[in-house]
Parts: C-alpha cells; structure tokens; sequence
C-alpha cells in the first residue's frame, strides 16, 4: 500500500472525545507523511541507530540475519503478510534463532497511528500480540462506518480498560514518537510504501512470500 492511497476516515475526526489531539493534528497536518524518494540498501549501523522509539525484537539477538519491517495497521497488504507468511517466518526462522525480527510504525492514516499507539501501550510484551490481532481482525475495525467504536471492543477484549484507551490516545508524546518513526522511516530510510523490509540492511518491497523470502535468508543464514 502507498502512502497515496491512504484515506481520511469521517469517523476518526469525530472521535474527539477520546483523541482530540488526533483530529486537531490531523486538521491541520502535521500527520501528512513525509514523501520519500528513491531506493537501496542501508547500512546495519544506521538502520539500528536508536530511534524515537525503542525496537521490540522477536527473535535471538544473536540470530545471523534481521528483518525490520515499515508497517501500516490499515494497509491491506501488510495484513496478508502478517495473516498467511509471518506464521511460518515465526516457526522456522525466528523461534530457530536464524531471525532476529521487528515491526516499526508506518501509519498511513490516523486510524492506522491509533492502532500503533495502542499497542505501545498496551505494553513491550503484549504490543507484539496486539499487532497480530490488529492485523487479523483489520476487516472487522479498519474499514468500518465507526472505527474507533471497533477499535474500543476489540482492546476490551484484551484487557484494556476504557479509560486506558483513551489515555492512550490523548499521549502526546507518544502520538509525537509514533510519528517520527514513520517521519524516520522516510527520510532516513527512503520508506514510502508498506510493507517495506530491511533484511540484513537489504530493502525488499512487497507483502512477501515465505517463498520469496526464504529465498533471500536461507544464503545469509548459511553464509
């Protein structure tokens, strides 16, 4: 998904209750993604350099190959990754020790930005499993007439209280943080579309296979 396809949801902006730093930052917009241009690999030194926000690794920190990978919650394509190929990168490569492996946001939409700052919220050892959720049930809250009412059920279904939630979303400096990665991500790292991979440093664009994606680990981790 590109960040010209990314869509202003009416339901969001009228969301003020619970995120009205969203819908003035929205409005007057400071939540346009940054533009990037061009392509190439990044040196590992750089792409590990601390960000805005810490990385949450899933994987032995000693494994041969990393994999971080610019992710939208709303984008489409980086939900059949996550739903069909990320299970099996799991099981063969990253629970084997071959993949150290993260997620850093690329919100392309305010929805999107809530969902990531949910997450972090919800904690370093449960954000990963929020992801997931968020990935697997995005028809049933991403592309809703009310979102963000999907949104509330589904993280009560998790625990989270409702004041929470919209103590989540009113985080300034969180809200802040989630968007310098993406702004990061993009000037820093020529990321403008999602998903983007970094593996080993080498940018691979695509809702990969485990196919496709085998193809370019299986050398690293034998090399």
């Amino acid at each position: 998904m590109t960040i010209q396809s990314m869509k202003t949801r009416r339901q969001f902006l009228e969301y003020t209750a619970a995120a009205g730093a969203f819908v003035a930052a929205w409005k007057s917009g400071l939540l346009s993604p940054a533009l990037a241009q061009g392509a190439g690999d990044v040196p590992m030194a750089q792409l590990m350099s601390p960000g805005p926000l810490p990385d949450v690794w899933l994987g032995s920190p000693n494994a041969p190959v990393t994999i971080i990978e610019y992710a939208s919650l709303t984008c489409s394509h980086c939900a059949t990754f996550h739903n069909t190929t990320f299970p099996e990168l799991k099981k063969n490569y990253i629970d084997t020790g071959k993949v150290r492996f993260s997620i850093r946001e690329f919100p392309l939409d305010p929805l999107a930005l809530a969902g990531f700052m949910l997450a972090r919220c919800s904690g370093n050892d449960k954000r990963e499993a929020m992801i997931d959720l968020l990935f697997a049930q995005q028809q049933n809250w991403a592309f809703r007439d009310k979102p963000l009412d999907a949104l509330t059920a589904m993280t009560r279904q998790t625990g989270m209280s409702q004041q929470t939630f919209e103590t989540c979303l009113r985080d300034k400096t969180l809200y802040d943080n989630v968007n310098a990665v993406r702004d990061r991500g993009g000037k820093d790292f020529k990321v403008d579309s999602t998903p983007t991979f970094f593996i080993n440093g080498r940018r691979v664009n695509g809702a990969l296979s485990m196919a496709e994606m085998a193809k370019i680990i299986d050398p690293l981790v034998k090399g």
